[in-house]
């Protein structure tokens, strides 16, 4: 029988995070495959876990994870460790589990700290609906198609950012959401010098313009309000004349009936005001 894949949930600043579930298994298991064993030797160490490392990363991740896949086959169970957090969030352990599936081996996942979540929870920000972005892509171009994206969102937004990069991206996102869009910046997540600084994306990128961040960032940005999309609505269709609303729909392949509808959906009005629009014409 093939072994198991553990995807190990470790501090993301504060030792005491890690779960007893976690502890137990980090010694139990054959193999840690761990992102930086220089990191991860510090938290082991530090429980006294003696358990073999290897290193899986986003550098070798196909050629180690096939290694990682065969040992699995064989029988040995293994933990996959990040440097912090929970394992497959944005990292190359995503890819490790989509080969252990297609190998048919079993992936099980120790619930604990994860710093989207974290910062989500002591934002201020609405927390029903969100969306995670992690960072945003080094690519300009691919950049730009999402921060496109980002402008039209409505959920609460989540992104993680390096001290070093945090003012050009607060920059970026208040000059495609807007300087007044409501923001969190949380940095040094569980640990003493914890803060959680609500504000609004022009202003951060203000203060840190002046005062030097430190510590790995996570944004959590206020999404569009239903009121400010319905606006946006409203906006568009002011400059397009009632019958030419309705064209754009036959001419798309509706019926008559059903574009009338459809205008007065995006105008948000009543159907019978586009009609008696169109009969006094």
């Amino acid at each position: 029988m093939s072994g198991t894949l553990y995807l190990c949930a470790t501090p993301i600043g504060n030792l005491e995070d890690i779960t007893f579930r976690v502890v137990r298994t980090l010694r139990e298991v054959d193999l840690i495959a761990a992102e930086d064993t220089r990191n991860s030797i510090k938290l082991l160490n530090h429980f006294e876990i003696q358990t073999p490392m290897t290193s899986y990363h986003e550098y070798n991740k196909f050629e180690k994870g096939r290694k990682l896949v065969e040992r699995l086959l064989g029988g040995e169970n293994i933990a996959l460790v990040t440097d912090a957090g929970t394992p497959g969030i944005s990292d190359p352990g995503e890819e490790l589990v989509k080969m252990c599936y297609d190998a048919g081996i079993s992936v099980t996942s120790l619930p604990g700290p994860a710093a989207c979540i974290t910062a989500l929870t002591i934002s201020g920000r609405e927390t029903r609906r969100f969306a995670f972005e992690a960072f945003l892509p080094s690519d300009k171009k691919e950049r730009l198609q999402v921060l496109e994206e980002l402008e039209r969102e409505t959920r609460t937004m989540i992104l993680y950012e390096a001290p070093h990069r945090l003012v050009k991206t607060l920059k970026l996102l208040a000059e495609h959401l807007g300087e007044m869009r409501p923001a969190t910046v949380c940095r040094e997540l569980t640990k003493r010098h914890e803060t959680a600084f609500l504000t609004t994306l022009g202003e951060a990128a203000a203060y840190y313009e002046t005062n030097e961040p430190k510590g790995e960032c996570v944004l959590v940005v206020a999404g569009k309000t239903r009121e400010e999309v319905a606006e946006e609505k409203r906006s568009r269709w002011e400059g397009m004349g009632i019958e030419e609303h309705i064209q754009m729909y036959l001419d798309q392949g509706m019926d008559r009936k059903e574009a009338m509808k459809q205008a007065a959906k995006d105008r948000g009005v009543p159907k019978r005001e586009i009609y008696n629009a169109l009969v006094q014409r």
